[in-house]
């Protein structure tokens, strides 16, 4: 059954790939100087500053799935956070523009970002490739969003039939999904 990303899982994952009792930022910032050449990205990681451990666990759960995954902060240390300048705006879409979607992670932090709601608007307006990605305190694998967070898909993780490994799902609604590496070719949810 497909469900929703979990706190506790989310923080056991980034648990997991923090050795030594290193900082969630720590291990993305070595982890992304691997990675610094790459300029194409499956997922543009849209989420608040605050949830550096959650993101973490996000993170690493989508490179687990074989997905590229950027986060700002990580990437582009230079922009500013706190003020909203052109320059950052114009590195942002350079890089929602090179990203083939975008996960808008919903977490208890996520209404308070400045930045969020026009990333989920401009990379919607730009290739319709934009969904939620719900965090949720529990396990389930219903959701439902909250104001204008109601008409975009959501996403789901589960083991598709046969398989070992997680997969992920786009979601109209628990009856209505497709696969996302179909949803990034541009099919759509279909009733199942």
């Amino acid at each position: 059954m497909m469900g929703l990303f979990t706190e506790v899982d989310l923080r056991a994952r980034a648990d997991r790939g923090v050795p030594l009792q290193k900082s969630a930022g720590t291990i993305l910032n070595e982890r992304v100087v691997a990675k610094a050449r790459v300029e194409q990205f499956d997922i543009f990681l849209s989420h608040s500053l605050s949830d550096q451990k959650l993101i973490l666990g996000i993170w690493l759960s989508l490179e687990d799935m074989g997905y590229e995954v950027y986060v700002d902060w990580i990437h582009d240390r230079q922009l500013s956070r706190d003020s909203v300048t052109k320059e950052t705006a114009e590195v942002l879409r350079r890089r929602m523009r090179s990203s083939k979607s975008l996960f808008f992670a919903t977490t208890a932090n996520s209404s308070a970002s400045k930045w969020m709601p026009w990333e989920l608007g401009y990379k919607d307006g730009q290739n319709k490739r934009a969904a939620i990605l719900p965090v949720s305190q529990s396990s389930t694998n219903t959701y439902s969003g909250q104001e204008y967070l109601g008409v975009y898909p959501y996403v789901t993780e589960d083991r598709a039939q046969g398989q070992t490994n997680k997969s992920l799902w786009i979601n109209e609604s628990p009856s209505r999904y497709v696969s996302f590496d179909a949803w990034l070719s541009g099919q759509e949810p279909t009733q199942r």
